[in-house]
Protein backbone atom coordinates (compact mmCIF):
# COMPACT_ATOMS: atom_id res chain seq x y z
CA UNK A 1 0.00 0.00 0.00
CA UNK A 2 2.83 2.42 0.96
CA UNK A 3 4.50 2.70 -2.47
CA UNK A 4 1.21 3.49 -4.18
CA UNK A 5 0.34 6.24 -1.69
CA UNK A 6 3.83 7.78 -2.11
CA UNK A 7 3.29 7.98 -5.89
CA UNK A 8 0.09 10.08 -5.72
CA UNK A 9 1.69 13.02 -7.54
CA UNK A 10 2.80 10.79 -10.42
CA UNK A 11 -0.64 9.20 -10.60
CA UNK A 12 -2.35 12.59 -10.61
CA UNK A 13 -0.41 13.45 -13.73
CA UNK A 14 -1.70 10.36 -15.49
CA UNK A 15 -5.42 9.69 -14.89
CA UNK A 16 -5.24 6.50 -16.97
CA UNK A 17 -2.81 5.08 -14.42
CA UNK A 18 -5.10 6.11 -11.56
CA UNK A 19 -7.82 3.82 -12.91
CA UNK A 20 -5.42 0.87 -13.27
CA UNK A 21 -3.79 1.42 -9.86
CA UNK A 22 -7.13 1.52 -8.09
CA UNK A 23 -7.79 -2.07 -9.19
CA UNK A 24 -4.81 -3.23 -7.14
CA UNK A 25 -5.17 -0.85 -4.18
CA UNK A 26 -8.73 0.52 -4.07
CA UNK A 27 -8.43 2.03 -0.63
CA UNK A 28 -5.98 4.60 0.67
CA UNK A 29 -4.36 4.57 4.09
CA UNK A 30 -7.44 6.19 5.65
CA UNK A 31 -9.96 4.03 3.82
CA UNK A 32 -10.72 6.62 1.13
CA UNK A 33 -11.17 5.61 -2.50
CA UNK A 34 -9.07 7.17 -5.22
CA UNK A 35 -11.12 9.88 -6.87
CA UNK A 36 -11.76 9.47 -10.59
CA UNK A 37 -12.81 12.23 -12.94
CA UNK A 38 -16.01 10.99 -14.56
CA UNK A 39 -18.92 12.09 -16.73
CA UNK A 40 -22.51 10.91 -16.86
CA UNK A 41 -24.66 11.41 -19.95
CA UNK A 42 -28.43 11.05 -19.48
CA UNK A 43 -30.20 11.85 -16.23
CA UNK A 44 -33.41 9.85 -16.58
CA UNK A 45 -35.02 7.73 -13.90
CA UNK A 46 -31.94 5.46 -13.91
CA UNK A 47 -29.10 7.83 -14.75
CA UNK A 48 -30.04 10.51 -12.23
CA UNK A 49 -29.52 8.34 -9.12
CA UNK A 50 -26.62 6.41 -10.68
CA UNK A 51 -24.69 9.61 -11.23
CA UNK A 52 -25.60 10.66 -7.69
CA UNK A 53 -24.02 7.52 -6.24
CA UNK A 54 -20.78 8.30 -8.09
CA UNK A 55 -20.69 11.76 -6.57
CA UNK A 56 -21.49 10.39 -3.10
CA UNK A 57 -18.52 8.01 -3.38
CA UNK A 58 -16.17 10.92 -3.98
CA UNK A 59 -15.79 10.83 -7.75
CA UNK A 60 -15.78 14.08 -9.67
CA UNK A 61 -18.85 14.05 -11.94
CA UNK A 62 -19.62 16.25 -14.94
CA UNK A 63 -23.17 15.65 -16.20
CA UNK A 64 -25.05 16.24 -19.43
CA UNK A 65 -28.78 15.95 -19.98
CA UNK A 66 -30.85 16.93 -23.00
CA UNK A 67 -33.10 18.94 -20.68
CA UNK A 68 -30.66 21.33 -19.03
CA UNK A 69 -32.98 22.07 -16.11
CA UNK A 70 -32.64 18.49 -14.93
CA UNK A 71 -28.86 18.74 -14.96
CA UNK A 72 -29.04 21.93 -12.91
CA UNK A 73 -31.33 20.21 -10.42
CA UNK A 74 -28.85 17.34 -10.14
CA UNK A 75 -25.98 19.74 -9.44
CA UNK A 76 -27.94 21.42 -6.64
CA UNK A 77 -28.40 18.03 -5.01
CA UNK A 78 -25.02 16.43 -5.66
CA UNK A 79 -22.48 19.10 -6.62
CA UNK A 80 -20.31 18.51 -9.66
CA UNK A 81 -20.80 20.41 -12.88
CA UNK A 82 -23.04 20.44 -15.95
CA UNK A 83 -21.93 20.53 -19.57
CA UNK A 84 -23.61 22.04 -22.62
CA UNK A 85 -22.90 19.02 -24.85
CA UNK A 86 -21.90 15.36 -24.42
CA UNK A 87 -18.48 16.27 -25.80
CA UNK A 88 -17.99 18.92 -23.14
CA UNK A 89 -19.01 16.48 -20.42
CA UNK A 90 -16.56 13.84 -21.66
CA UNK A 91 -13.53 16.11 -21.98
CA UNK A 92 -10.84 15.18 -19.47
CA UNK A 93 -12.85 12.34 -17.93
CA UNK A 94 -11.25 9.00 -17.12
CA UNK A 95 -14.59 7.17 -17.29
CA UNK A 96 -17.63 8.40 -19.24
CA UNK A 97 -20.96 6.71 -18.47
CA UNK A 98 -24.16 7.01 -20.47
CA UNK A 99 -27.72 5.84 -19.93
CA UNK A 100 -30.16 6.96 -22.62
CA UNK A 101 -33.24 5.54 -24.34
CA UNK A 102 -32.38 3.41 -27.38
CA UNK A 103 -29.96 2.88 -30.27
CA UNK A 104 -30.83 6.17 -31.96
CA UNK A 105 -30.52 8.14 -28.71
CA UNK A 106 -27.19 6.48 -28.04
CA UNK A 107 -25.82 7.32 -31.47
CA UNK A 108 -27.01 10.92 -31.09
CA UNK A 109 -24.96 11.49 -27.93
CA UNK A 110 -21.97 9.41 -29.06
CA UNK A 111 -21.14 10.60 -32.58
CA UNK A 112 -20.57 13.95 -34.26
CA UNK A 113 -18.64 17.06 -33.32
CA UNK A 114 -20.58 17.39 -30.05
CA UNK A 115 -20.61 13.67 -29.25
CA UNK A 116 -18.98 11.72 -26.45
CA UNK A 117 -16.24 10.17 -28.59
CA UNK A 118 -15.14 13.58 -29.87
CA UNK A 119 -14.49 14.75 -26.32
CA UNK A 120 -12.77 11.72 -24.83
CA UNK A 121 -9.03 11.64 -24.26
CA UNK A 122 -6.88 8.73 -25.38
CA UNK A 123 -7.16 5.70 -23.11
CA UNK A 124 -10.39 6.86 -21.44
CA UNK A 125 -13.25 4.41 -20.98
CA UNK A 126 -16.81 4.78 -22.28
CA UNK A 127 -19.28 2.71 -20.22
CA UNK A 128 -22.71 2.54 -21.84
CA UNK A 129 -25.59 1.55 -19.52
CA UNK A 130 -28.29 1.98 -22.19
CA UNK A 131 -30.35 -1.11 -22.99
CA UNK A 132 -29.64 -1.21 -26.71
CA UNK A 133 -28.81 -3.69 -29.47
CA UNK A 134 -25.65 -5.77 -29.52
CA UNK A 135 -25.06 -4.37 -33.01
CA UNK A 136 -24.79 -0.77 -31.84
CA UNK A 137 -22.54 -1.85 -28.97
CA UNK A 138 -20.14 -3.54 -31.40
CA UNK A 139 -20.33 -0.53 -33.74
CA UNK A 140 -19.36 1.92 -30.98
CA UNK A 141 -16.70 -0.44 -29.66
CA UNK A 142 -15.03 -0.57 -33.08
CA UNK A 143 -15.14 3.20 -33.57
CA UNK A 144 -13.78 3.79 -30.06
CA UNK A 145 -10.88 1.38 -30.62
CA UNK A 146 -9.85 3.18 -33.83
CA UNK A 147 -9.68 6.41 -31.81
CA UNK A 148 -7.57 4.89 -29.03
CA UNK A 149 -10.51 4.74 -26.64
CA UNK A 150 -11.95 1.87 -24.60
CA UNK A 151 -15.58 0.74 -24.45
CA UNK A 152 -17.81 -1.41 -22.26
CA UNK A 153 -21.47 -2.18 -23.01
CA UNK A 154 -23.03 -2.45 -19.57
CA UNK A 155 -26.86 -2.57 -19.45
CA UNK A 156 -28.37 -2.79 -15.99
CA UNK A 157 -31.20 -4.61 -14.22
CA UNK A 158 -32.94 -3.71 -11.00
CA UNK A 159 -35.23 -0.89 -12.07
CA UNK A 160 -35.62 2.56 -10.63
CA UNK A 161 -35.55 1.26 -7.07
CA UNK A 162 -32.29 -0.57 -7.74
CA UNK A 163 -30.74 2.60 -9.15
CA UNK A 164 -31.92 4.72 -6.24
CA UNK A 165 -30.65 2.22 -3.68
CA UNK A 166 -27.37 1.56 -5.47
CA UNK A 167 -28.02 -2.18 -5.87
CA UNK A 168 -28.19 -2.64 -9.64
CA UNK A 169 -26.97 -5.69 -11.52
CA UNK A 170 -24.62 -4.71 -14.36
CA UNK A 171 -23.93 -7.02 -17.33
CA UNK A 172 -20.72 -6.12 -19.13
CA UNK A 173 -19.18 -6.77 -22.52
CA UNK A 174 -15.65 -5.74 -23.45
CA UNK A 175 -12.07 -6.82 -22.92
CA UNK A 176 -11.26 -7.93 -19.39
CA UNK A 177 -8.63 -5.27 -18.68
CA UNK A 178 -11.05 -2.48 -19.56
CA UNK A 179 -13.75 -4.09 -17.45
CA UNK A 180 -11.44 -4.31 -14.43
CA UNK A 181 -10.43 -0.69 -14.87
CA UNK A 182 -14.03 0.55 -15.04
CA UNK A 183 -15.53 -1.74 -12.39
CA UNK A 184 -14.72 0.47 -9.36
CA UNK A 185 -16.86 3.24 -10.85
CA UNK A 186 -19.76 0.87 -11.61
CA UNK A 187 -19.50 -0.53 -8.08
CA UNK A 188 -20.77 2.85 -6.83
CA UNK A 189 -24.32 2.00 -7.89
CA UNK A 190 -24.32 -1.79 -8.22
CA UNK A 191 -24.42 -4.88 -6.06
CA UNK A 192 -23.20 -7.14 -8.87
CA UNK A 193 -20.98 -6.18 -11.82
CA UNK A 194 -20.11 -9.12 -14.07
CA UNK A 195 -17.88 -9.48 -17.14
CA UNK A 196 -19.54 -11.77 -19.71
CA UNK A 197 -17.31 -11.65 -22.76
CA UNK A 198 -16.43 -9.34 -25.68
CA UNK A 199 -18.29 -6.16 -26.60
CA UNK A 200 -21.98 -6.94 -27.17
CA UNK A 201 -22.11 -9.65 -24.50
CA UNK A 202 -23.66 -7.30 -21.96
CA UNK A 203 -26.51 -6.44 -24.30
CA UNK A 204 -27.09 -10.10 -25.17
CA UNK A 205 -27.28 -10.94 -21.46
CA UNK A 206 -29.81 -8.15 -20.93
CA UNK A 207 -31.94 -9.66 -23.70
CA UNK A 208 -31.97 -12.98 -21.83
CA UNK A 209 -32.97 -11.03 -18.71
CA UNK A 210 -35.94 -9.39 -20.44
CA UNK A 211 -37.08 -12.63 -22.07
CA UNK A 212 -37.14 -14.32 -18.66
CA UNK A 213 -38.98 -11.43 -17.01
CA UNK A 214 -41.71 -11.31 -19.66
CA UNK A 215 -42.89 -14.86 -18.98
CA UNK A 216 -42.57 -14.46 -15.20
CA UNK A 217 -44.77 -11.36 -15.07
CA UNK A 218 -47.50 -12.94 -17.19
CA UNK A 219 -47.46 -16.06 -15.00
CA UNK A 220 -47.68 -13.92 -11.87
CA UNK A 221 -50.59 -11.93 -13.34
CA UNK A 222 -52.49 -15.11 -14.16
CA UNK A 223 -51.83 -16.55 -10.72
CA UNK A 224 -53.02 -13.41 -8.93
CA UNK A 225 -56.14 -13.26 -11.09
CA UNK A 226 -56.90 -16.96 -10.58
CA UNK A 227 -56.51 -16.75 -6.80
CA UNK A 228 -58.68 -13.64 -6.60
CA UNK A 229 -61.43 -15.29 -8.67
CA UNK A 230 -61.21 -18.31 -6.35
CA UNK A 231 -61.89 -16.09 -3.33
CA UNK A 232 -58.47 -16.46 -1.70
CA UNK A 233 -56.76 -13.80 0.41
CA UNK A 234 -54.05 -13.21 -2.16
CA UNK A 235 -51.69 -11.34 0.13
CA UNK A 236 -51.64 -14.39 2.39
CA UNK A 237 -51.23 -16.63 -0.63
CA UNK A 238 -48.24 -14.62 -1.85
CA UNK A 239 -46.79 -14.75 1.65
CA UNK A 240 -46.87 -18.53 1.49
CA UNK A 241 -45.81 -19.26 -2.08
CA UNK A 242 -43.03 -16.65 -2.09
CA UNK A 243 -41.20 -18.92 0.35
CA UNK A 244 -41.29 -21.83 -2.09
CA UNK A 245 -40.44 -22.70 -5.68
CA UNK A 246 -42.65 -19.93 -7.13
CA UNK A 247 -40.52 -17.21 -5.55
CA UNK A 248 -39.10 -14.53 -7.85
CA UNK A 249 -38.03 -10.88 -7.75
CA UNK A 250 -41.27 -9.99 -9.50
CA UNK A 251 -43.34 -11.77 -6.86
CA UNK A 252 -41.42 -10.21 -3.97
CA UNK A 253 -41.56 -6.68 -5.38
CA UNK A 254 -44.73 -6.48 -7.50
CA UNK A 255 -47.33 -9.00 -6.31
CA UNK A 256 -48.74 -6.84 -3.51
CA UNK A 257 -49.01 -3.75 -5.70
CA UNK A 258 -50.66 -5.84 -8.41
CA UNK A 259 -53.23 -7.06 -5.87
CA UNK A 260 -53.86 -3.41 -4.94
CA UNK A 261 -54.29 -2.53 -8.65
CA UNK A 262 -51.36 -0.11 -8.54
CA UNK A 263 -48.99 0.10 -11.48
CA UNK A 264 -46.76 3.11 -10.98
CA UNK A 265 -43.60 1.39 -9.81
CA UNK A 266 -40.80 1.85 -12.29
CA UNK A 267 -40.05 0.20 -15.62
CA UNK A 268 -42.75 1.19 -18.10
CA UNK A 269 -44.58 -0.92 -20.67
CA UNK A 270 -43.27 1.22 -23.54
CA UNK A 271 -39.71 0.48 -22.51
CA UNK A 272 -40.37 -3.23 -22.11
CA UNK A 273 -41.78 -3.43 -25.64
CA UNK A 274 -38.72 -1.55 -26.91
CA UNK A 275 -36.47 -4.10 -25.19
CA UNK A 276 -38.46 -7.07 -26.47
CA UNK A 277 -38.22 -5.64 -29.99
CA UNK A 278 -34.43 -5.78 -29.63
CA UNK A 279 -34.74 -9.40 -28.50
CA UNK A 280 -36.83 -10.34 -31.53
CA UNK A 281 -34.37 -8.70 -33.91
CA UNK A 282 -31.46 -10.61 -32.37
CA UNK A 283 -33.49 -13.84 -32.43
CA UNK A 284 -34.04 -13.40 -36.17
CA UNK A 285 -30.26 -13.24 -36.54
CA UNK A 286 -29.36 -16.21 -34.34
CA UNK A 287 -32.33 -18.49 -35.04
CA UNK A 288 -33.67 -18.59 -31.47
CA UNK A 289 -37.41 -19.26 -31.06
CA UNK A 290 -39.32 -17.00 -28.64
CA UNK A 291 -42.98 -18.13 -28.79
CA UNK A 292 -43.95 -17.22 -25.21
CA UNK A 293 -42.09 -13.91 -25.36
CA UNK A 294 -43.88 -13.02 -28.60
CA UNK A 295 -47.23 -13.78 -26.98
CA UNK A 296 -46.47 -11.68 -23.91
CA UNK A 297 -45.32 -8.84 -26.16
CA UNK A 298 -48.81 -8.82 -27.66
CA UNK A 299 -50.30 -8.74 -24.17
CA UNK A 300 -48.19 -5.63 -23.55
CA UNK A 301 -49.60 -4.18 -26.78
CA UNK A 302 -53.01 -4.70 -25.19
CA UNK A 303 -51.93 -2.63 -22.21
CA UNK A 304 -50.78 0.13 -24.54
CA UNK A 305 -54.21 0.04 -26.19
CA UNK A 306 -55.66 0.73 -22.73
CA UNK A 307 -53.40 3.82 -22.57
CA UNK A 308 -51.15 2.09 -20.07
CA UNK A 309 -47.93 3.02 -21.86
CA UNK A 310 -46.37 4.40 -18.68
CA UNK A 311 -47.76 1.78 -16.31
CA UNK A 312 -45.12 -0.56 -14.97
CA UNK A 313 -44.69 -4.02 -16.48
CA UNK A 314 -46.78 -5.75 -13.81
CA UNK A 315 -49.84 -4.08 -15.38
CA UNK A 316 -50.32 -7.24 -17.48
CA UNK A 317 -52.87 -8.07 -14.79
CA UNK A 318 -55.16 -5.39 -16.27
CA UNK A 319 -55.65 -7.52 -19.39
CA UNK A 320 -57.28 -10.15 -17.20
CA UNK A 321 -59.35 -7.93 -14.92
CA UNK A 322 -60.64 -5.13 -17.14
CA UNK A 323 -61.99 -4.86 -20.68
Amino acid sequence: MGPIILEVEKLAANPKVIIEARNHAPWGAKGREFMTKTAFIGLGVMGYPMAGHKAAKGHEVNVYNRTAAKAEKWIKEHGGSAAATPRDAAEGADVVCACVGNDDDLRSVTYGDDGILAGMKEGAIFVDHTTASADVAREIGEKAAVMGLRFIDAPVSGGQAGAENGVLTVMCGGDEATFEAAKPVMDCYAQAVTHLGPVGSGQLCKMVNQICIAGLVQGLAEGVNFGTKAGLDMKKVIGVISKGAAQSWQMENRAHTMIDDEFDFGFAVDWMRKDLGICFEEARNNGARLPVTALVDQFYAGIQAKRGNRWDTSSLLRNLTRD
